[in-house]
């Protein structure tokens, strides 16, 4: 099985996020990305501490679709420096992961 990844990413607004999630679904380089809004961000930027809110989003993919999901993110994003963290998923349901894998593969 292909190893999966879960993508932390972090939006300005809704819309920004919905269309980003569209683009990589559409696309294939994402099964799914989970939207949470009224995320509540504390950060460091250009030597002020700054208190946002933002649009948390979760992108369930592949390893060898990281790549090229990273890129379009960057693409597409309003951010200068776009939060976007790949993290390993050690487990899930054998079914969701194989969905995945199949959702993710280039059409």
């Amino acid at each position: 099985m292909a190893e999966i990844r879960s993508v932390y990413m972090t939006f300005p607004d809704l819309d920004s996020a919905a269309s980003v999630a569209r683009h990589l679904v559409d696309e294939r380089l994402a099964a799914c990305v989970n939207l949470l809004p009224r995320g509540l961000s504390v950060y460091r930027w250009e030597g002020q501490v700054s208190t946002e809110e933002e649009v948390v989003a979760f992108a369930k993919t592949t390893a060898d679709r990281l790549d090229a999901l990273i890129a379009r993110v960057k693409e597409l994003h309003s951010y200068e420096l776009p939060c976007i963290v790949a993290l390993p998923v050690a487990g899930g349901l054998p079914e969701f992961l194989t969905w995945v894998v199949e959702e993710t593969q280039p059409a």
